[in-house]
C-alpha cells in the first residue's frame, strides 16, 4: 500500500538517485553536470512561476465570477416576480420563492476560489512546467557533443536500471519499484 503513493517511494527514490548520481559523476564532464543542472533549474523555475501566475489569474477569476453572481442575485432580489399561477378552471397556486436558494453563500464562497485557485495552479504549474522543458531542451540542444555525451549518459543510466531490475526478477524478488 505505502508504494502506491509516489510520495511514500523513498526506496526507489533513494537507489536511482545514488544510480544517477554515479553516471552523472563518470560519464559526464563537469560542464555536462552544469548544463545538466541549468536545464533542471529553468524547469523548476518556469513550473514555479507558471504556477504562481495560475493561482494568481484563477483568484482573479473567483473574484469576477462571485461578483457577477452577487450582481445576478441583486437583479433577481430586485424584480417583481410573480407569486401565484392562475390556471384554466380557475384554480390558482402559489409559486415558492426561491430567492433565498440563489443567494450567495459562504461555502459557495470558499468552492469558487478554492477550486478556481486549484483549476489555475495545475494549468499554470502545467504550461510553466512545458515551457521550462522546451527551455532546458533548447539549452542542452545547443551544443551537438555535450548532447550527444548526456544522451550516452543517459542509455547507459537507464541500461542499468533494466539489468537490476533483471537481477531482481531472477532472483525472485518482488521489486517493481524500479520502473
Amino acid at each position: 500500500m505505502a508504494e502506491s503513493f509516489a510520495i511514500l517511494r523513498q526506496r526507489r527514490s533513494n537507489e536511482l538517485t545514488s544510480l544517477a548520481n554515479e553516471h552523472l559523476q563518470h560519464d559526464l564532464n563537469a560542464e555536462d553536470r552544469d548544463k545538466l543542472n541549468a536545464a533542471s533549474r529553468s524547469i523548476s523555475t518556469w513550473t514555479a512561476i507558471g504556477s504562481g501566475v495560475g493561482i494568481t489569474l484563477g483568484l482573479v477569476a473567483a473574484i469576477r465570477f462571485r461578483n457577477s453572481r452577487k450582481a445576478f442575485f441583486s437583479a433577481i432580489r430586485a424584480q417583481d416576480r410573480p407569486t401565484k399561477v392562475m390556471f384554466e378552471d380557475g384554480r390558482t397556486e402559489a409559486i415558492p420563492d426561491l430567492t433565498p436558494l440563489l443567494k450567495p453563500t459562504t461555502l459557495g464562497d470558499f468552492a469558487t476560489y478554492f477550486l478556481a485557485a486549484a483549476g489555475g495552479l495545475f494549468l499554470g504549474g502545467e504550461l510553466g512546467f512545458a515551457g521550462g522543458v522546451a527551455k532546458g531542451t533548447w539549452s542542452l540542444d545547443a551544443d551537438p557533443q555535450s548532447k550527444e555525451r548526456i544522451e550516452t549518459a543517459f542509455r547507459k543510466f537507464r541500461a542499468d536500471v533494466l539489468r537490476k531490475q533483471a537481477d531482481a526478477f531472477d532472483k525472485g524478488e518482488n521489486n517493481s519499484y524500479l520502473l
